[in-house]
Parts: C-alpha cells; structure tokens; sequence
C-alpha cells in the first residue's frame, strides 16, 4: 500500500467518525451542554437547597432499627454528615454534644450520619458519649447527602432543618460552636 493510499485510508476514517459522532447526537436529541446541565440538576450545590423543603427519608441507627427523618419534624434540624476517620468530624462533635444538651428542651435536635457501618461508629460513640441519634449507611447516606445539596461529598457537611421541614442553613467543611449556636438562636 502506497504512502497515498494510507493517508486517503486514514483521511476517509476520520471524516466517517465525525459523520457518525454527528449523526448519533442528532438521533439521541440530547446535546453535550443538556447532558451536563442534566447532571447539575441532580446534584444541587449547598446554596442551591436553601429554601426547599426536605423530603422524609429512612436509615438505621446503631441497633438496627429503621429511623425516619419524620421522627423529629417540628424540630430544628442539625443533620451532620460526618465519618469516624474524618479529624474536622471528629473536631466539631464535641460542640454539637454541648449545643444538643443546651438547647434540647428548645426544640434542638443533632443527628449524626455516619458514612459507615454500625459496628465501625459503635466504638466511637462510647469514646465521644454522643447525646444525640446517630444514623449509618452507605450508599444511600450519599444520596441522602446530595440531595441535600452535597455535591461534592464533602466531610464534615452539615445541614440545619428550620421547624417547617426547610432547609435553612448548609455547611461543608468543620462548623465552630459559635457559628452552630448563631444558626441555632436565630431559628429557634
């Protein structure tokens, strides 16, 4: 084969993709742009959820139970997703245990939600004497999480439930306790 031939070879295999490439966009109907405005819309950022209204979901607790997020509405909410191997996490817990025992009977409730296995948080919760419901789980904790306007997975990330079921305030990265009591005083 001539020098010619495999350049006109190579030449007509390039010009077949692209056609092709083309073509296949134009029978999906979805153009590059829609698929990555697709996936933002699936995952909203911290601010984006601000202001919308949670959606009851369901993980177990440390004893296997099933726990659902309704068993606390009409409460202000500290969700804190968290990880036993994650040292911000471990940092701010002591703060949410001081601010749970001091504004309980206000209407303030934590939970926890770790990103492992009962049996790998059972230990911890002994070390830290955690006051407030801690929630385990995998994949579904990512979800929860991102729903929740974690798109990045981001550890610590926490996320305050106004009394009316609506997100009021999101964190990714270590909350201080003064910031935590600043949210707590002003939604309760």
């Amino acid at each position: 084969m001539s020098k010619k031939q495999v350049i006109f070879i190579t030449l007509l295999v390039a010009l077949i993709s692209v056609f092709s490439g083309y073509y296949l966009q134009k029978i999906t109907g979805v153009k590059q742009s829609e698929k990555q405005e697709l996936n933002v819309a699936k995952s909203p950022s911290p601010e984006e959820v601000i202001g919308s209204r949670v959606k009851d979901f369901s993980l177990m607790d440390l004893n296997g139970e099933l726990r659902y997020l309704s068993e606390w509405e009409s409460k202000l909410i500290a969700i804190n997703f968290w990880a036993t191997w994650c040292a911000p996490c471990r940092e701010e817990i002591p703060a949410f245990i001081e601010l749970q025992s001091k504004y309980e009977t206000q209407g303030l409730q934590f939970i926890g939600i770790a990103l492992e296995q009962a049996e790998d948080v059972k230990n911890f919760i002994e070390e830290f004497s955690i006051n407030y419901p801690l929630l385990v789980g995998g994949d579904e904790v990512i979800k929860i999480a991102t729903e929740l306007g974690n798109n990045i997975g981001a550890m610590p990330y926490t996320v305050f439930i106004n009394s009316e079921g609506i997100i009021a305030f999101t964190r990714r990265g270590p909350l201080t306790k003064e910031e935590a009591e600043a949210v707590i005083k002003n939604y309760l």
